[in-house]
């Protein structure tokens, strides 16, 4: 542990010179020893094996198969356009995936070219991947660090470590030694990190760590080594296609013995077995599922929601935690003055007429050493936000121009203080900010109103409780103090400052929530999902502001730190990360953790982040969400989804539409099982009855391709289901076919097939229909297959409720399969391709009433359900 060690420790244990740095030799053998500072290029996935894997489900080989056997058989047509669909479907998912790995190029992307560095008693410019552990790196504000470098000296040192840690605020860095075996990244405050910047200050040091060994080459292996587990939806169907497969060939087996046993031609019976094979299995499931997922993502784009992998839509809707980092995603990653208080009284905007206040916003804007306008923001993040509390109180540095500024004390780390000396009109007055408990110590006075009162005890003892009051709350709190003189000496202005002050007020700051944020916290736990807040930041500024969205509500809602995290057993994290709401102090292997923990207790679980360090929780989610505005290249190629407008109330409308859209495939689920049990029970069934098969093979492949198809692919633009975010995220364990699908499936399909035997039957006993009994069961069928459709676009509310029209795309659906059906029963060529006859007006009305039996059916099941709630 670097930063334990004394820095004689660590030159012997490097074996290099901090004065006169290494030697040419001794760097080239170190490069052949550790390889050059850049991060590993792990094997690229090919995308030919991308296109290839788009085959492996267990249905869609099923299919392959059945398509080789029409086409030996020559059935050409059929063979093709299951092929066709196949292809078609196969394309769509490698375009979706290709771009999944491409996290460790985004990390590549962050390498710094050059760095300065003491070799042979010289400093040299050298590009950064050629630094060596051992090497002597000098560094100042501005400087992005090249390695992970322990500090052998400072001046002033500040980093923003935000690339790691996600927290906004510039930390102080120091040559300190940490007397700690276990300190988490955020405070160790003698190691500088590869990739992050300087932003205050000059530093030397020596390298410990280059390439894949430092904390974000971690990162980068990390992302590697953890694999996604497949979507809720992938598992599902990956059971129900080994059931099916199961169900396929033992009703294949029965028909083709029955066949031969009745002394069916080889042929025919073997054409019609692989009819039976095309019926049971619903061979448009995956394109219209991928389908559906692809129009869901089109629409969700327009919501700010891109997402970067298809099934990860589903899986959106079945989430039960939402696991947030709390800086840029939660809160707006700017800090801003809230508030400032005076003597017992708090203000949120500026009173002209209050002399102690104007005097505090001078001391905000003299006392700044920052830049701000409506083009640009240059300077530490709190300077910042108190020059932009003043300049929306009409206050800026363009008020002060005859304050002649004469002299500065810097802020470090050690001081705690800053201060600026001005000349103004034969005075000389002294503005200082920082730490409230520095400050209190340099101030003899107080200003209340216009007065100066001697500071006393009771004075002290109230605004230390006020300082306590805000700490509690989560607050960033600077104490401001001033003083003027006649005359002065430089030589002693610090013993001045430390002695005679008066003290002014507090600005009280905060990287606040977003405005959008409670809202979406309110929605999420209202649709059965738990947010978490997980940060780099301090417990108390996590809790404040869990609280103040709603994150928190109850002691027993505990909060957890990164050091107690590490003291867990498995077990124990396995018990406590369920009722746990809030992780301060975490690195990226905490968050792994919580994640894991999270999903061993069959949780799904999302994740949200914007920096490097939350990318390997990103990759390992079950769905990772990244921040499109402020967020990394890395977060984004790690993430399933990405917020394109950084807003986590996008979150609750692609939570809701993931929802909508595994509905509305559990209906087309409904819809084409239930189309296919009712071809099944005709075709198995009729013989058994003694009568002929009722469809043809053509006849078959024609009700699924095209009329399951076309309304089928209808309803991924159905509308959402009523109170569809007040229910609760789906088990992830439960079937597919859950919520009475099942149920639903062998009723309707039954009767289905019934209908159409029983219209067979009818029109072979009537002699004028009887040449006509073939192409009446493929119309009641077809029919009754789009009634069907209708009927089940709401799980409960009547088709006369939600509209017909309010699905255009099922109307368009609808009419389009009802007139391709009438052509093929009155066009000519349509006879000779499908082996049907023109039906009469008496025999079409009588082929229609059949068919809305169904619908009737399916009416008064819903009817019944309403009744039940």
């Amino acid at each position: 542990m670097w930063y334990a060690k004394s820095i004689s420790q660590i030159e012997k244990e490097l074996n290099t010179d901090i004065k006169n740095g290494l030697s040419l030799k001794e760097v080239q053998k170190r490069i052949q020893q550790f390889g050059l500072n850049q991060l590993k290029e792990f094997k690229k996935i090919n995308p030919v094996v991308v296109f290839l894997n788009q085959f492996k489900d267990l249905m869609i080989i099923i299919l392959i198969i059945a398509s080789i056997i029409s086409f030996l058989l020559g059935e050409h047509i059929d063979s093709i356009i299951i092929l066709i669909i196949l292809i078609l479907n196969a394309i769509i998912g490698f375009i979706q995936e290709y771009r999944a790995e491409k996290s460790l190029e985004a990390l590549k992307k962050l390498s710094i070219p050059y760095a300065n560095v003491i070799r042979e008693k010289e400093i040299f410019r050298i590009p950064s991947i050629e630094i060596v552990p051992g090497d002597i790196v000098i560094l100042e504000a501005g400087d992005i660090v090249p390695a992970d470098i322990r500090i052998i000296e400072s001046y002033n040192l500040q980093v923003n470590e935000s690339i790691l840690t996600g927290e906004s605020v510039p930390v102080d860095k120091n040559n300190k030694v940490l007397n700690s075996t276990k300190i988490p990244i955020q405070e160790q405050s003698n190691i500088l990190f590869k990739n992050t910047q300087i932003t205050n200050g000059k530093a030397k040091g020596i390298v410990i760590s280059t390439g894949m060994n430092t904390e974000i080459g971690k990162i980068a292996s990390l992302l590697q080594q953890e694999e996604k587990d497949i979507t809720p939806l992938q598992k599902r169907l990956d059971r129900f296609g080994k059931k099916l497969t199961i169900i396929i060939l033992f009703l294949c087996v029965i028909f083709f013995f029955i066949g031969l046993l009745k002394g069916e031609d080889f042929i025919t019976i073997i054409l019609t077995s692989i009819s039976l094979s095309v019926a049971a299995i619903p061979e448009s499931l995956p394109a219209v599922i991928t389908i559906s997922l692809a129009l869901g993502a089109t629409k969700m784009i327009k919501q700010n929601a891109l997402i970067r992998k298809l099934k990860s839509i589903e899986t959106l809707g079945s989430v039960t935690y939402i696991c947030s980092d709390k800086t840029g995603t939660l809160t707006l990653n700017q800090m801003q003055v809230e508030q400032i208080w005076i003597w017992n009284q708090v203000f949120t905007e500026i009173q002209h007429n209050n002399t102690c206040i104007n005097h505090l916003i001078k001391a905000f804007i003299l006392c700044n050493n920052s830049y701000l306008d409506e083009q640009k923001r240059i300077g530490d993040p709190t300077e910042l936000a108190l020059l932009e509390f003043a300049y929306k109180n009409y206050l800026s540095k363009s008020h002060f121009t005859e304050y002649k500024e004469i002299y500065e004390i810097p802020f470090d780390s050690t001081k705690k203080y800053m201060s600026k000396i001005y000349q103004y009109q034969e005075k000389y007055i002294c503005y200082t900010k920082g730490a409230f408990d520095i400050i209190i110590k340099q101030c003899r006075y107080i200003q209340i109103n216009d007065q100066i009162i001697e500071l006393q005890k009771d004075y002290i003892d109230k605004l230390n409780e006020v300082n306590n009051q805000f700490a509690s709350r989560g607050y960033r709190i600077l104490g401001f103090c001033y003083n003027q003189w006649d005359t002065i000496d430089l030589n002693t202005i610090e013993h001045r400052i430390n002695k005679n002050m008066i003290f002014l007020g507090l600005a009280i700051l905060l990287d606040p929530p977003r405005k959008e944020a409670e809202e979406s916290v309110r929605l999420c736990k209202q649709a059965g999902i738990i947010p978490v807040m997980i940060t780099g930041d301090h417990p108390v500024t996590a809790k404040a502001i869990a609280k103040r969205i709603g994150i928190i509500e109850s002691e027993e809602e505990t909060i957890i730190t990164g050091k107690e995290l590490d003291e867990f057993t498995d077990e124990e994290l396995q018990k406590n990360v369920i009722r746990t709401r809030v992780y301060a102090r975490v690195s990226p292997e905490h968050k792994l953790k919580i994640i894991k923990a999270l999903k061993e207790n069959n949780q799904i679980v999302a994740m949200t982040g914007d920096g490097v360090n939350d990318a390997p929780a990103l990759k390992f989610a079950d769905i990772g969400i990244a921040m499109g505005i402020n967020g990394t290249e890395v977060s984004k190629e790690a993430s399933d989804m990405i917020l394109l407008d950084d807003n986590f109330a996008t979150i609750v409308k692609a939570v809701k539409e993931g929802r909508r859209i595994y509905d509305n495939i559990k209906k087309f689920i409904k819809y084409t099982l239930t189309s296919n049990l009712g071809e099944i029970v005709a075709i198995l069934l009729a013989p058994l009855l003694g009568l002929p098969i009722p469809l043809l093979p053509i006849h078959i492949l024609w009700i699924n391709l095209v009329t399951d198809g076309l309304p089928g692919l209808a309803f991924s633009e159905e509308n959402a289901e009523k109170n569809i975010m007040k229910r609760k995220p789906r088990d992830p364990q439960e079937s597919i076919f859950s919520g009475g699908l099942s149920i639903h499936i062998l009723l309707i399909g039954f009767s289905m097939g019934i209908i159409t035997i029983f219209s067979q039957y009818l029109s072979l006993q009537i002699p004028t229909f009887q040449e006509k009994w073939q192409t009446i069961a493929f119309t009641v069928l077809c029919f009754s297959q789009l009634g069907h459709a209708l009927a089940i676009r709401s799980n409960k509310e009547s088709l006369f409720t939600i509209g017909f029209f309010t699905n255009k795309l099922m109307v368009f659906a609808f009419f389009i399969s009802v007139i391709v059906q009438i052509l093929i029963i009155y066009v000519p060529y349509m006879n000779y391709i499908f082996k049907t006859k023109p039906l009469s007006i008496e025999e079409l009305a009588i082929t229609i009433l059949f068919s809305c039996i169904i619908f009737l059916m399916v009416e008064i099941e819903k009817l019944l359900k309403r009744k039940n709630d």
